[in-house]
């Protein structure tokens, strides 16, 4: 399955006591079945993989799996901070049908780290995994820059399937794309450069705004392949705006407000992340509208 188009990274919603309520996570992704989107990231940065234990990232991605119909592309969040670790929950996430592993950089002893560490990381997890890996560069929560030529050495392994960057660094997504293989999949993870990550040869894009707001990030897919560039810029300014007042304004809890006041369920995050109060969840509610108006 080619890891290409606009893709959710979906929310882990919680009941009111912050245990995970599974079944609506169900009902959410049965319901994005419905719509434009490519696949879902699961347990990524959205879907605060960061706050459950190893059981509760287990019973999320089998929930997720069974909701999901196999054409939409579905990649598990199976980072963790020791390679150990992160080996066995990608061995257990091939077991149930994944079809890639997505690793957030390992960056808590990042001061003891080489480029050579995090290559022979990227290496390990790739050669024992029976499904492709992705490697989750994401700078603003790690305080870990991969280097583009970093990002080239750890796509020589035939295993490491492309990369999410979510760096925001047009500059650096092209230098990547430049230095490796053509057939690893570069995507964003900014919705905020979109435009910019497509013509400098991004396949696609992995989204947290993607989950309330899929199908113009995929019209301005379509209009830059048809060569309608002016349709194509208008589209990337609206989304830029929405982002801007969601995603990077609200963060988790501003996705999950709005998916509330969408019909989905979103729910609280968990502590020590806070939910939205009732203006912030206006905000964001606006923001939709403001969005959906102007297409």
């Amino acid at each position: 399955m080619r890891l290409e188009g606009i893709i959710a990274a979906i929310p882990t919603p919680f009941h009111q006591d912050e245990t995970p309520n599974l079944e609506a996570l169900e009902s959410n992704v049965k319901r994005w079945n419905e719509t434009s989107l490519s696949g879902y990231t699961v347990l990524g940065t959205t879907g605060e993989f960061v706050s459950l234990t190893i059981d509760e990232k287990k019973r999320v991605l089998e929930r997720a799996r069974e909701a999901a119909p196999r054409e939409k592309i579905f990649l598990a969040g199976t980072g963790a901070e020791s390679t150990f670790e992160t080996l066995a929950l990608t061995r257990w996430a091939a077991e149930l049908g994944a079809d890639y592993a997505i690793l957030v950089t390992p960056h808590y002893n990042r001061r003891g780290f080489s480029s050579q560490s995090l290559i022979e990381h990227y290496h390990r997890v790739a050669e024992a995994s029976a499904i492709p890996i992705v490697v989750y560069h994401i700078p603003a929560c790690t305080g870990l820059s991969l280097e583009p030529s970093t990002v080239a050495r750890i796509a020589e392994h035939p295993n490491v399937a492309g990369i999410k960057d979510s760096s925001g660094d047009v500059l650096a997504l092209q230098e990547t794309k430049r230095l490796c293989p053509e057939e690893f999949a570069v995507l964003t993870g900014s919705a905020s450069i979109l435009l910019a990550a497509f013509t400098v040869g991004a396949q696609g894009a992995i989204l947290a705004d993607a989950c309330a707001a899929w199908d113009e990030p995929a019209e301005l897919l379509e209009s830059l392949a048809a060569g309608d560039i002016e349709r194509a810029r208008a589209i990337q300014m609206r989304l830029a705006r929405f982002s801007r007042d969601v995603v990077v304004g609200y963060g988790i809890p501003g996705v999950k407000a709005l998916l509330d006041r969408m019909g989905f369920y979103g729910g609280p995050p968990r502590l020590p992340l806070l939910p939205l109060d009732s203006d912030a969840a206006e905000d964001v509610e606006r923001a939709l509208r403001a969005l959906r108006a102007a297409s």
